[in-house]
C-alpha cells in the first residue's frame, strides 16, 4: 500500500497546487453569527479527503456509500462483511483494493503488531480498574506507545518536510496494528482478571480482535468487521477527527494526535453516546417489566422524557437529516442474526415511533436515528455487556479513518491550524455597522 501511496501523492499535490493557484480566492460560503456561537457548525473550513458526509444520503468513504463498500470491498472467507483492512486501503489510497492487496495488508498489519512494545502491558495492569474508565486507559496506552514514533525520531534528526508523510504513514500503520491488542488488554484487565488472550496473526483484523477480546463466534467476527468499518470515518468536523487533525497540525506524531482524538471521543456528546443509548433502552424495558409494550405505551414514556426536559438518546445528528446509513447497516445485521431479541425489537419499535414524536415536538431538526441508536444492543446480544468498553471499540475503528487523514495532511503540507477567534463585543460592533441607519427626520 505504501508503494501505491507514493505514486498517488505527487499527483494529488499537483492537483491541490493547481486548485489553489487558479481558484484560491473563490468564496465557498459565508459565516453567520449563529455559526460562530453554534460550535462552528456548518462552516466549510477543513479538508478531509477520506470521507464526505451528505445531510441526505449519509457518509461516503472516498465516494462509496456503506452499501457500496459492503458490495465492492474484499471480504474474509465465508464472510458477508468487508474486511476492515480493505477499508483502510480504500481510505488511504482512494482505491478499492484487490483481494490480494487486502490480504497482503492484513498480513503486514499482523507482522507489525508483533512489535508491540514490552513496557505497555505492565503499565496497563497497574492502572486502577474500579474507577478509571476504559477510555482513559486507552488514551494512556496510546501515549505510552508513543515511544515507537518514527516520525518524532525523523523530525528530531532533521528530515525534509516533503518526507513527513513517510514516517507518519509508518507510525499510523504501526499504531493501527497495536490498537486491537491494546484495547483487548484493557478489556481483559478490567473485566476478566487480566487473563490476556494471544493474537492469532492468521486471522483478519476483525476476527483476531474478537479472539483477543475472548469471543470465538463467527457471527461476532462479522459484527466486529461491520463495527470497525462503519465507525471508521465521518468526515473531518466531528470531535475525534478534528482533534486528531488539530493536534497533528502542530506536527505532533500520530500517537499524540490520536490520543487527543480519543479524549474527544470519550465525551458523552460523541463516542460515549452509545453507552447512554443502551442504558436508555434497558431502563425503558424495565419500565415495562421486561415485557413487550404497545406503541401507545412507548409513546407516552417518550413524551414523559421530553416533558421532563430530557432528550431521546440515539436520535438526531449535527449534519444528517435522514436515517444514518450506519444505523441501517446494523439493523440489517440484526434482522439476519437476532430478529427476535427483545432489545432489538424495542429498537425497531422506537424507530417506528420516535421520529413522529420528535416531529410533533418540533424542536429537533433531524428526528431520525444515528449510529449510536443501535450498536449497544448488538454487542449485548453477543454477551459483550460491559458498556463502558463500547467507546474503546469505537476508538479502535476511528483510527482507520483519522490516521489516513493525518498521512494526507502531511503529504499535502497542510499548515498548523489557527482559526481567528472573536469576542461578543466585536460581533456586536460589526452587527451595528452593518445595520442600515434609520433616516433622520
Amino acid at each position: 500500500m505504501k508503494d501505491r501511496l507514493a505514486q498517488i501523492i505527487p499527483r494529488e499535490q499537483e492537483r491541490i497546487k493547481k486548485l489553489k493557484a487558479e481558484h484560491g480566492e473563490h468564496n465557498l460560503g459565508h459565516v453567520t453569527v449563529n455559526m460562530v456561537y453554534g460550535g462552528m457548525r456548518g462552516i466549510k473550513a477543513l479538508i478531509t479527503e477520506t470521507s464526505l458526509l451528505d445531510p441526505e444520503e449519509g457518509i461516503r468513504f472516498r465516494g462509496y456509500s456503506i452499501p457500496e463498500c459492503q458490495e465492492k470491498l474484499p471480504r474474509a472467507k465465508n464472510s458477508q462483511q468487508p474486511l476492515p483492512e480493505a477499508l483502510l486501503w480504500l481510505l488511504m489510497t482512494g482505491e478499492i483494493p484487490t483481494n490480494e492487496q487486502a490480504q497482503a495488508l492484513s498480513h503486514e498489519l499482523a507482522e507489525r503488531s508483533k512489535k508491540f512494545p514490552s513496557h505497555v502491558s505492565p503499565l496497563l495492569k497497574e492502572l486502577p480498574k474500579s474507577n478509571m474508565h476504559p477510555m482513559s486507559q486507552l488514551a494512556i496506552g496510546i501515549n505510552a506507545l508513543q515511544t515507537e514514533s518514527l516520525f518524532a525520531k525523523a523530525y528530531h534528526d532533521g528530515v525534509h518536510k516533503s518526507k513527513y508523510w513517510d514516517t507518519t504513514y509508518e507510525d499510523s500503520l504501526n499504531l493501527i496494528s497495536f490498537l486491537p491488542r491494546l484495547a483487548a488488554e484493557i478489556y481483559r484487565n478490567t473485566y476478566h482478571n487480566g487473563k490476556v488472550i494471544a493474537s492469532n496473526p492468521s486471522l483478519d483484523q476483525g476476527a483476531n480482535f474478537a479472539r483477543m477480546l475472548g469471543f470465538n463466534n463467527q457471527e461476532f467476527d462479522e459484527l466486529m468487521r461491520l463495527y470497525l468499518v462503519i465507525h471508521s470515518d465521518h468526515e473531518g468536523g466531528n470531535v475525534s477527527a478534528h482533534t486528531t487533525h488539530l493536534v497533528g497540525s502542530a506536527l505532533s506524531d500520530a500517537y499524540l494526535s490520536l490520543a487527543g482524538g480519543m479524549n474527544g471521543l470519550a465525551g458523552p456528546l460523541h463516542g460515549l453516546a452509545n453507552q447512554e443509548v443502551l442504558r436508555f433502552i434497558q431502563k425503558l424495558r424495565e419500565k415495562f417489566n421486561h415485557k413487550d409494550a404497545t406503541n401507545d405505551q412507548v409513546k407516552q414514556e417518550l413524551w414523559n422524557l421530553l416533558n421532563a426536559g430530557q432528550v431521546i438518546p440515539g436520535y438526531g445528528h449535527a449534519v444528517l437529516r435522514k436515517t444514518d446509513p450506519r444505523y441501517t447497516a446494523q439493523q440489517q445485521f440484526a434482522n439476519k442474526y437476532l430478529p427476535n431479541d427483545p432489545l432489538f425489537k424495542l429498537v425497531k419499535q422506537l424507530f417506528e415511533i420516535v421520529p413522529g414524536v420528535l416531529t410533533e415536538q418540533g424542536k429537533t431538526k433531524n428526528p431520525w436515528p444515528n449510529v449510536d441508536a443501535h450498536s449497544g444492543v448488538l454487542l449485548q446480544y453477543y454477551n459483550l455487556k460491559e458498556e463502558n468498553f463500547y467507546t474503546v471499540l469505537f476508538g479502535v475503528s476511528r483510527a482507520y479513518g483519522v490516521l489516513p487523514s493525518l498521512v494526507w495532511d502531511r503529504a499535502l503540507g497542510f499548515p498548523i491550524e489557527r482559526p481567528k477567534s472573536l469576542t461578543t463585543d466585536w460581533i456586536e460592533k460589526e452587527v451595528k455597522k452593518a445595520k442600515p441607519q434609520a433616516p433622520a427626520h
